[in-house]
């Protein structure tokens, strides 16, 4: 029996066999969005091209760093090169460890405590042994040095990420995952089509967050000293450095302004675009009424020159056969790198425990009884940022026009290095007379209750649209909206901001609780000073067994408060119709 065709089957095949398409002018708006996008990419590639040149430069005993404004635009591009090589690394290591966490549930056991511990380790703990051996391996050359700081900056950037995956994947609504398994979707299909969407709200706010985490820490990357030893770098972070220990106000205000303006050029020209183009991703059926918007989005969707890009590239991946993965190749691949990860982690437990035979029984002692101060400084740091965060996350995530607006300011207030504002802090404590000790707490939300906001933003802009035209429909009272739709559905996502919280807090305690200004140096007893001190006089027994004692501690909380609380948030409040 012949099968009728239909017109829409009629107009595929008619368009399919035709010889030529029609030849697509651009516009004059597209010919200056075409003019924008050319001029961007040659200043960004002759900037990496320099980039390039000071990566094989050859190694110096001593940089010396030019305060002098001629040299600062240098310097930040310099400084956004090595946070960007550092954001590619951590994307691709969260999407790995986050998608194998997720998928394996023997592996979760390990992977995501381990995910904790690492975390929660400051730089210091493991900046000296890295620097050096890199250094080592390439004693004529800059590469090891730069290796070194852009891993610095990937250790201060990935954890948050590969959180947000692994949460993102666990709290997949039942029904789009049974939708998957009833059209046979491979594993790069389900992959691809389910998972990487669904995980794209979380992992953006959370690159947001993790850019803005190595923006905070480019002073410790760029400008490290272990003992009498200098390793510096040219950048934005040593320029920084420089400046405050000269007491040089006029360079740290260029530096600050620098720094500010290139946060402010990332969120309009990355950030702001990706979120608008994230929320085609959000589990709903009612498209929101007022969608935001970029103007550079804009620019790149009437660019001519883009949309041939695009369909280059589309119609290659077509003709593109990509390997489907199999079940049982990925089991074994997952196993077989679990046993080789826990073989690495056996050897260097073996390496670290020689390392510890110079510690005595009282060193242990009094560093088990500075860590329980800063426990208890994180504990307080963690309540405070939720408390802040939740009210002030949910007014902004539900305001379109505070978004906007307040989008920007925010991610130059979680950049911001706040061992800038130390010393004005630090004479602030002193004029009210707080002890160093309550300080360091007011110094630790610095660093560590962006996490929480951010991803309480970030779920608030994941909640459905169905579910809020449901209260409204209902005409729940702000109470009942607080209680039975914003809760439940930014929980999953304030769990995994209060989590790498928590891992940020301990590595902020490193600065927080040891200070150093002008050769002063303010410090209060705690095991972030420990680390710092230990590192300062190029101890490395002792700032292993420092850095030991805040692991096992950091390890056994987040096996039993945090990694429940997760599983919690799976089952109570996922998206499960």
């Amino acid at each position: 029996m012949k099968r009728s065709l239909s017109k829409k089957h009629f107009l595929e095949v008619i368009h399919a066999l035709a010889p030529s398409k029609k030849l697509t002018i651009p516009t004059f708006k597209g010919r200056w969005a075409d003019l924008f996008i050319f001029i961007l990419l040659t200043f960004l590639g002759f900037g990496f091209f320099v980039y390039a040149k000071q990566f094989t430069a050859p190694l110096q005993t001593k940089v010396v760093i030019d305060l002098s404004l001629t040299h600062l635009p240098k310097y930040a591009f310099f400084s956004l090169s090595r946070v960007c090589l550092a954001y590619i690394v951590s994307f691709v290591f969260s999407l790995v460890w986050g998608y194998w966490s997720a998928k394996d549930h023997r592996a979760e056991k390990i992977l995501i405590p381990l995910l904790d511990v690492f975390q929660s380790i400051p730089i210091l703990g493991f900046m000296p042994g890295l620097v050096l051996a890199l250094v080592a391996f390439f004693p004529v050359t800059n590469e090891g040095l730069e290796l070194a700081a852009i891993l610095m900056i990937f250790t201060s950037q990935a954890w948050n990420m590969a959180f947000g995956v692994y949460h993102s994947i666990r709290t997949i609504p039942q029904e789009q995952v049974q939708c998957a398994t009833f059209y046979r979707f491979t594993g790069f299909q389900r992959f691809r089509w389910l998972e990487l969407p669904c995980s794209a709200i979380s992992l953006i706010w959370n690159s947001i967050m993790s850019v803005a985490g190595g923006w905070f820490f480019l002073m410790l990357s760029e400008a490290f000293r272990l003992g009498n030893k200098d390793f510096r770098l040219p950048g934005l972070g040593s320029y920084m450095s420089v400046a405050a220990d000269q007491g040089n106000i006029s360079a740290m205000c260029y530096a600050i302004a620098t720094m500010i303006l290139l946060i402010i050029l990332l969120d309009q020209l990355v950030w702001r675009p990706l979120i608008v183009w994230s929320q085609k991703f959000r589990f709903e059926s009612i498209s929101s009424t007022s969608p935001a918007e970029s103007w550079f989005l804009n620019v790149l969707k009437s660019s001519f020159l883009i949309s041939k890009v695009h369909t280059f590239f589309r119609s290659f991946k077509m003709q593109l056969k990509i390997p489907e993965f199999k079940e049982a190749l990925a089991l074994w691949i997952s196993r077989v790198g679990l046993f080789f990860l826990l073989l690495l982690l056996g050897t260097a437990c073996f390496h670290l425990a020689y390392q510890l035979k110079g510690v005595t029984f009282d060193q242990w002692v009094l560093l088990f009884q500075r860590l329980g101060l800063t426990f208890g400084r994180v504990m307080l740091c963690l309540i405070i940022s939720t408390l802040i965060a939740v009210p002030l996350g949910l007014m902004i995530g539900l305001s379109k026009t505070l978004s906007s607006k307040l989008e920007p300011i925010l991610q130059v207030a979680a950049s911001f290095p706040g061992s800038l504002l130390f010393p004005a802090l630090l004479w602030f404590f002193s004029l009210i007379k707080i002890s160093l000790g309550f300080g360091s707490v007011i110094l630790m939300l610095a660093g560590t209750g962006w996490y929480v906001l951010f991803n309480v933003i970030a779920g608030v802009n994941a909640i459905p649209s169905d579910l809020k035209e449901v209260a409204k429909s209902f005409h729940y009272s702000r109470l009942q909206r607080f209680r039975w739709l914003h809760v439940p559905g930014i929980f999953p996502y304030l769990m995994t901001g209060i989590v790498t919280a928590s891992g940020g807090a301990w590595n902020v305690s490193i600065v927080a609780e040891y200070i150093s200004y002008k050769g002063q140096v303010r410090m209060t007893p705690g095991i972030g000073s420990s680390i710092n001190l230990a590192a300062q006089e190029g101890d490395i027994p002792l700032l292993i067994a420092s850095v030991l004692v805040m692991v096992f501690v950091v390890a056994l909380w987040n096996y039993q408060v945090w990694l429940r609380l997760y599983h919690y948030s799976e089952k109570r409040f996922s998206l499960n119709y």
